[in-house]
């Protein structure tokens, strides 16, 4: 196979491309910014389905890997510039790869969408505005694709890992809490959790399958404690991790958005019904079984000493 993996610099999409060549496949990689290995410069949110197709010809299939924030707080209202970031750069995507004959493709989704179908009752695409974009992003760019383009929709956890300098981008604060003298203190819940070589690997058998199923991805359920503790040993400052109360959670993320929403901004996970998540296990099943001790370590490994 030829793959186009859109977001072959960061993290999941740089392992992606590694995992490709392992296998005898062809990757041409592109992205927003110049990094080594990149093939092509391109700002997907600005391109157009003719900008897109010269750089799909020839190729079987394509990965959409750009990674988005949704903890960024902005102006209201926040579901159309959502959309501009996540759901329609997928549209273009997809229907310029239909176009130019691809029979395969991969969009690297949320794990949310996976607990939207499983308990509807919790309303999250309702509830979240960066839930129903992903959940947007999926059905729209697989309209876009038609039938004979599958797409796979693969719903990732927390992340982990290290590809050259490129990080989970929430892996810095969390990095420096450990570090510092700051109490640890976490919810009740909990999270899955998987590395970004896993993804890569199930994102190829995707791929190579020309699968266009929802797949949820993970290695290990870890509650927040046991989460917080391995980044703790992982960074040398071992200590205990306490709970804190489920009033307390919730108390505090309401305050924090109803201020939000006194400064006329929004996030797209809403921090009033946030504690929801953060104090339930969301946990995948079933997990491939591996440990996400070694991707974990790599994230969290000691700066290297300047030179």
């Amino acid at each position: 196979m030829r793959i186009l993996v859109v977001g072959g610099s960061g993290l999941i999409g740089a392992h992606v491309v590694d995992v490709l060549r392992e296998r005898g496949h062809a990757a041409t990689t592109v992205a927003r910014t110049a990094h080594p290995g990149i093939d092509h410069l391109l700002d997907l949110q600005a391109a157009s389905v003719d900008d897109l197709r010269p750089l799909l010809a020839g190729h079987d299939g394509v990965v959409y890997a750009t990674r988005s924030e949704e903890q960024r707080p902005l102006p209201k209202p926040i579901h159309p510039v959502f959309r501009r970031d996540m759901v329609e750069p997928v549209v273009r995507l997809f229907d310029a790869a239909r176009q130019e004959g691809l029979t395969r493709g991969v969009i690297m989704g949320s794990y949310y969408t996976y607990f939207e179908r499983l308990h509807p009752q919790w309303r999250l695409a309702d509830r979240h505005t960066y839930v129903r974009c992903r959940v947007e992003q999926a059905r729209e760019g697989r309209a876009a694709a038609g039938p004979d383009l599958p797409v796979a929709v693969l719903e990732l956890p927390f992340v982990f890992g290290r590809a050259g300098d490129r990080l989970p981008n929430w892996a810095g604060p969390l990095d420096r809490w450990a570090r510092s003298r700051t109490p640890l203190v976490v919810p009740g819940g909990g999270s899955a959790g998987a590395s970004a070589r896993s993804v890569a690997e199930i994102a190829v058998d995707a791929l190579e399958r020309a699968s266009g199923d929802d797949i949820p991805v993970a290695d290990e359920n870890l509650t927040w404690e046991d989460m917080i503790s391995r980044i703790a040993e992982a960074v040398g400052r071992r200590r205990r991790v306490r709970r804190l109360p489920p009033g307390a959670v919730r108390a505090a993320l309401r305050l924090g958005g109803a201020l939000q929403s006194l400064g006329g901004k929004e996030s797209g996970v809403n921090p009033s019904h946030a504690a929801d998540l953060f104090l339930t296990e969301l946990f995948v099943e079933p997990t491939t079984g591996r440990s996400v001790d070694p991707a974990l370590r790599e994230t969290f490994a000691d700066p290297a000493p300047p030179a």
